[in-house]
């Protein structure tokens, strides 16, 4: 592990850190709050909770509570789960045997036996609670450090590029692009960065004046920091660092959550167009990582800066809540999937359907896992490499 040493200037113990703490801080707030919103909501429709679980495998430490929920941390912190009465396992399959067996109390407090809505509400619950964890600590970043606009100004235009093409100066000032106000340069970056090969209308203000100009965005490849490859549109502007052009702003409360729903919605927003330029051919798939991404990603966020990291857990916590919420049997949205045939047909589907349903999930999410961690060990590849060259 020398290599390691040499990143940024880590050394002895503080090396450690970063490789594992900022992993563990960011897994562990966002598993905890998709599990807090299922089980809040359970607790609210009067379901038992019998297993509260951060990570699976062994249990390392844990209590219990005066309504008789085992509260635990596990051995294997890639992930958690929340076991209600008449579950059979931690991915919320039911033993049927178990539920037929219960008393009139138990139904009661059995969450098979809960109406339709409530079940879909227990189960959205999680997903949910990613969102708002994520809109609440962009919202707290805004709020203790304020918000920084860099003004979309172009300090230099690249030659032979799509800027230079459509007629772009030094010293323009792009207030629009399609018709959209644009208020700094990283609204400017992430509407061209996803919009490859697309003919877009810029709103120019040149000496004083407003000009219309047409340029496509290239598509090019760039490298991450860890590997993987992503195409992205490039304009070919550099923005200017002048000190009028860059503002740093308090923000307030009311403010900084409408700031924290817009970049939570940026991210998925994102990850739908990602997904459909995939589906195009027009995207690579090595972007797509695992746990080992996480990692990696932690540990440099962390490096970064405190805000940086904390920036990374509300991402990965929108993340992982709308993938929970992909019409995916084992995954939240495969239940409300079944909910919602449910409550179409007016009765649940049948036992061998739903087995299959689960199995045809389990496949899905094992052979999305082996991909990710694929190209995870290549990431971990191209990391030791770049530090022992």
């Amino acid at each position: 592990m020398e290599f390691l040493s040499s990143i940024g200037g880590w050394s002895g113990w503080a090396t450690g850190y970063y490789l594992i703490v900022p992993f563990l801080f960011v897994l562990t707030i966002v598993i905890f709050f998709h599990e807090l919103g299922h089980f809040l909501v359970a607790r609210w429709c009067g379901i038992r909770v019998e297993v509260f679980s951060i990570g699976f495998g062994r249990e390392l430490i844990g209590f219990t509570d005066r309504q008789g929920t085992r509260w635990k941390l596990a051995s294997i912190p890639l992930g958690g789960y929340v076991k209600f009465l008449g579950d059979e396992n931690a991915a919320s399959v039911p033993d049927r045997q178990a539920v037929a067996r219960m008393s009139e109390t138990e139904r009661r407090q059995s969450f098979y036996h809960k109406p339709i809505a409530q079940r879909a509400a227990v189960v959205a619950a999680g997903p949910i609670a990613n969102f708002v964890l994520a809109i609440l600590i962009f919202a707290g970043i805004a709020m203790w450090y304020g918000k920084q606009e860099t003004a979309p100004r172009v300090d230099e235009v690249i030659p032979n590029s799509a800027a230079a093409e459509a007629g772009f100066r030094p010293g323009d000032l792009v207030t629009a692009i399609d018709g959209k106000p644009i208020e700094n340069f990283s609204d400017m970056q992430r509407v061209v960065a996803t919009s490859a090969g697309q003919r877009l209308q810029f709103r120019v203000e040149r000496d004083g004046k407003q000009t219309d100009f047409y340029a496509t965005p290239k598509l090019t490849e760039e490298k991450g920091v860890f590997g993987g490859v992503r195409q992205i549109g490039v304009l070919g502007v550099k923005r200017s660092l002048s000190a009028g052009d860059i503002k740093i702003e308090k923000v307030g409360p009311v403010a900084a959550l409408k700031l924290g729903f817009q970049e939570s919605w940026a991210i998925v927003e994102g990850t739908f167009k990602y997904l459909a330029r995939l589906a195009a051919g027009r995207e690579s798939a090595s972007q797509i990582g695992g746990p080992a991404g996480i990692w990696l990603m932690s540990s440099e966020a962390a490096r970064l800066g405190f805000d940086v990291l904390m920036r990374w857990a509300a991402a990965i916590s929108v993340s992982i809540g709308l993938l929970n919420l992909f019409p995916i049997p084992l995954l939240d949205g495969g239940h409300l999937l079944f909910y919602g045939l449910e409550a179409i047909r007016g009765r649940p589907l049948s036992d061998r359907a739903q087995e299959v349903g689960f199995r045809i999930g389990f496949a899905i999410v094992l052979m999305l896992m082996i991909f990710a961690t694929y190209n995870d060990v290549w990431r971990v590849i191209d990391l030791v490499h770049k530090f022992l060259s």
